[in-house]
């Protein structure tokens, strides 16, 4: 007796045009981009069911919160207290040097540095491929999210956005082996580029030269440059430099100082575009001069 699976083209035919349609469907991915958009909408269909998935943990997590014993609550009450009393002191004295600072770039004509709108976003789901360091977090494309937009914890950076979708978009990590970020050390203000390599808890500087100065403890911060990550913001600390001649460049590792492995809630940032002072003031010269003529 026949069946179904005996009709038409044989198996290892089959096999065949599966693998050729699998093929010629990566590449046109890769190479011409063309299911961006159908990621998109895909994403945003799977929005609801991964907030349904996420519900249970939500659940719990108030339970155990409402669960937690009042003495406990009065020492986090009493910590947190004494922790404000200090921000309080330490915000004091960040408005005098912020003020200092104010007026010496009016001094010396440098521009101040634009402020930034910050938004706190959740953390979802975590990617479960050990090759890939992803997370999903609950804002999306109705929030302002946009792509390559950074993302920091309470520590430093930890990545930036890959994939927008409605309510939702996924992040890469710093420690993503396709991930690099332009960095410079604090100590004496040496470019490098830090990319991942898979783990949680370290970096690569790539192409480091042994006649650079580089040591160990040095804390490296975002640069500024290719204008994805602002300027100044933790990113990681030497925590290994290898010179070996027998290779052309010296090993560095470095540790991010985000806490990659235990992320919850996260901060995304929109840089604004402001004039440079500047410029704002040679425009109001010139039209005061303009009005002076007519």
């Amino acid at each position: 007796m026949d069946t179904i699976f005996t009709r038409g083209p044989s198996l290892n035919n089959r096999l065949a045009l599966a693998l050729t349609l699998s093929v010629l469907l990566i590449f046109a991915d890769h190479k011409l981009d063309a299911f961006q958009s159908t990621r998109v909408y895909l994403n945003s269909i799977m929005s609801p069911l991964q907030y349904l998935a996420n519900l249970p943990k939500v659940l719990l997590n108030e339970s155990a919160q409402r669960l937690t014993s009042h003495q406990a609550l009065l020492a986090d009450n009493e910590r947190l207290t004494n922790q404000n009393l200090k921000m309080s002191e330490q915000l004091q004295r960040f408005n005098v040097l912020q003020a200092e600072n104010a007026e010496l770039r009016k001094l010396l004509e440098v521009p101040v540095k634009p402020k930034v709108r910050k938004m706190v976003a959740a953390l979802m789901a975590v990617d479960n491929n050990p090759f890939s360091q992803q997370i999903m977090i609950n804002k999306g494309a109705i929030d302002g999210v946009y792509l390559s937009q950074a993302v920091l914890d309470d520590r430093g950076i930890v990545g930036q956005v890959m994939e927008v979708g409605t309510t939702n978009s996924r992040v890469v990590l710093i420690s993503d082996v396709t991930h690099a970020i332009p960095v410079r050390s604090m100590r004496n203000n040496i470019r490098f580029v830090a990319t991942g390599n898979g783990a949680f808890d370290e970096l690569f500087l790539e192409h480091v030269p042994h006649s650079v100065d580089v040591q160990e403890g040095d804390v490296l911060v975002s640069s500024g440059l290719g204008r994805v990550f602002p300027e100044g913001y933790p990113v990681a600390k030497v925590t290994s430099v290898v010179h070996d001649e027998g290779r052309p460049f010296a090993t560095v590792i470095a540790q991010p100082v985000a806490r990659l492995d235990r992320l919850k809630h996260l901060l995304l940032l929109w840089p604004q575009q402001e004039k440079d002072t500047r410029v704002d003031n040679l425009e109001s010269d010139n039209a005061a001069a303009q009005q002076e003529t007519q």
